[in-house]
């Protein structure tokens, strides 16, 4: 009863100033309140936005220099990785190489046998470099 009783008070309380906004010429109080409201917001985050924009274009020029270097190599290993979900999260080692391993599921058999060939490297184990 009460989550009835609520709604319909918020809705005869919003009803009763609608009927006063037709009489009323330009904005109503609530919509002068809002426009204020928004304007102190603007007026508070503008320096902010400014940070954030100036942060932004000092960014870019590293970024388009990483992506130009980095972007072939990275699409080159998206090709080759089907679903990235079966990987978990890269590892980065003390000597700066980074692993990232496949994540054990049940359907792959264990043992040694059934990793085919033994090989020497991080390959042999499911893990690829980069």
């Amino acid at each position: 009863m009460k989550h009835i009783v609520l709604p319909l008070i918020i809705a005869a309380l919003l009803a009763g100033p609608g009927q006063t906004q037709e009489t009323e010429p330009g904005p109503s109080l609530m919509e002068q309140g809002m426009e204020l409201f928004f304007e102190g917001l603007r007026e508070e985050m503008a320096p902010a936005l400014d940070d954030l924009q100036q942060l932004a274009d000092d960014f870019a020029p590293a970024m388009q220099g990483f992506l130009r270097q980095m972007g072939p190599a990275l699409a080159e290993i998206s090709a080759e990785v089907e679903d990235w979900s079966t990987y978990e999260m890269p590892e980065i080692l003390p000597n700066g190489d980074i692993i990232i391993r496949k994540k054990p599921s049940d359907s792959e058999p264990d043992g040694p046998e059934a990793d085919g060939p033994e090989t020497d490297g991080p390959a042999a184990n499911g893990q690829t470099d980069i």
